[in-house]
């Protein structure tokens, strides 16, 4: 196995090798992700993910922003710093002037990491004899990048879309009615310059094909997000029941009841000046408020479990007081708790310990189909605990519609949830705790398989 070797700011170690190194066994390919393990963003664990599958069969260096762990299998993995003008952007945050970043820096911040991963990515290709270049997204701007680099180096360019720039549920708004217009362009730049694309959404890659009839339609691939199985345990020993939630919500700020002075309420104005909106989401239900309210509307009528239900949400982001205030102020802070961000290696021992899984999703105002699928799903369905998802009608309702142990309602239905919470938690405390088997979904889901669907894409794109 080859080691791990680190460089900092496009440079490499003393003594790695780089330039004496004979050419491996294995092709060599260069892979492009900013965040990357131990990020925990759901691009970084994706990417790690895959490439610790495909360093099997290939010799893959990593050109990313994030400093890696220790141990990254049998990767080359060189850091390379974005250029930003950190005070600059500083300043004009500490002035609240998020509103003009927004609409100067596009496709986001990430766009000052570009010519730093071209000038190493380009010496790197030449270096390592690159055979392909892969590139991964979120966020946006890296897909510039590989499109540089492949005209610069006429290597193959695979493209992965963790979230299609134009997803509605990830982007239900832009700062302005072009800033939506450019991101189209660009998401049909990238599909057009691409040797191959893949996303993690059938319903957003179906979305761009359609606006590209032109375009081989071999080109685009399905490469869902995975989850290898972690270690089965029993629930919580422990007299209570635990509902888990791991992830960040984002629906803090619509809990907060707050009587606005006018300067705060003309901020706000100016923060929404011409914005141009594609979907309308209820906030709301991205936060703890619907299911704390079932959570509460269970304990009324079981009234001996008081103090023993509880949902447990790991993987908060947001400030302390920010979260505190919105669940006093949604009544539910009695039956909420909050915990930090955990490494990611430590989520499936939470999953495996936890009585009940959450998930949801903001629920579409107008009740149209949403195309995103949570990377949690996939997580969730690798263990035997119960899922109770909360979920707008979408590709992520339709894809777990039929898979054991899951109860699916409505991101606002708050009677629906109580039943379930009302059922799950009473087989518990009566002795007959429930759990389901889902082995025949290992390997469908498992990072193995994942990779090689990938594996197949790379090959696809250098035979092209």
């Amino acid at each position: 196995m080859i080691g791990c070797s680190q460089a900092s700011d496009g440079q490499p170690l003393p003594g790695d090798g780089t330039a004496a190194r004979p050419r491996p066994a294995r092709p060599p390919l260069l892979c492009l992700s900013q965040s990357f393990a131990p990020s925990t963003a759901p691009t970084a664990i994706r990417a790690s993910k895959l490439l610790r599958n495909l360093a099997a069969q290939w010799d893959i260096t990593v050109v990313t922003e994030t400093a890696p762990a220790q141990d990254c299998a049998a990767m080359h993995v060189e850091v390379v710093r974005a250029r930003r003008p950190r005070r600059l952007l500083a300043l004009l945050r500490r002035l609240r002037l998020d509103r003009l970043l927004e609409i100067l820096l596009w496709p986001d911040e990430s766009i000052f990491w570009v010519i730093p991963a071209v000038l190493a990515g380009r010496r790197l290709a030449r270096q390592r004899s690159a055979q392909a270049i892969v590139v991964f997204m979120m966020p946006y701007s890296s897909g510039l990048a590989g499109i540089a680099l492949r005209r610069l180096t006429g290597l193959p360019l695979i493209l992965n879309l963790d979230d299609s720039p134009t997803c509605s549920d990830m982007h239900p708004h832009f700062p302005t009615r072009l800033h939506y217009r450019m991101a189209r362009a660009l998401e049909d730049l990238y599909a057009r310059r691409a040797d191959e694309i893949v996303y993690v959404s059938q319903a957003n890659l179906q979305a761009v094909m359609s606006r590209l009839p032109g375009l081989d339609p071999a080109r685009f691939h399905l490469v869902r997000y995975g989850a290898d199985a972690g270690a089965v345990a029993s629930p919580s020993p422990r007299d209570d029941f635990e509902i888990a939630y791991v992830g960040a919500m984002s629906g803090w700020w619509s809990l907060i009841d707050a009587d606005d002075g006018r300067l705060r309420r003309a901020y706000r104005a100016w923060g929404r000046l011409g914005r141009h909106e594609v979907a309308v989401l209820d906030q709301r239900t991205s936060s703890p408020a619907v299911i704390g309210r079932a959570i509460l509307d269970a304990l009324g009528e079981h009234p001996d479990w008081d103090g023993r239900v509880r949902l447990a949400i790991y993987g908060n982001p947001y400030p302390a007081a920010l979260v505190a205030r919105a669940l006093a102020d949604a009544g539910v802070d009695r039956v909420v708790e909050v915990a930090d961000p955990v490494p990611h290696e430590r989520v499936a021992g939470i999953l495996a310990r936890a009585d009940l899984l959450f998930l949801t999703l903001p629920r579409r105002v107008d009740g149209s189909r949403g195309g995103r699928i949570s990377a949690k799903t996939y997580e969730y369905l690798a263990t035997d605990r119960p899922i109770l998802a909360a979920l707008p009608r979408g590709e992520n309702w339709d894809y777990l519609t039929g898979k054991p142990g899951v109860w699916l309602v409505e991101p606002d239905d708050h009677a629906g949830m109580r039943e379930a919470i009302a059922e799950l938690a009473g087989a518990k405390f009566a002795g007959h705790a429930r759990s389901f088997d889902r082995s025949g979904l290992r390997e469908e889901l498992s990072y193995a398989n994942r990779a090689r669907q990938f594996a197949a894409v790379i090959d696809a794109a250098i035979g092209r």
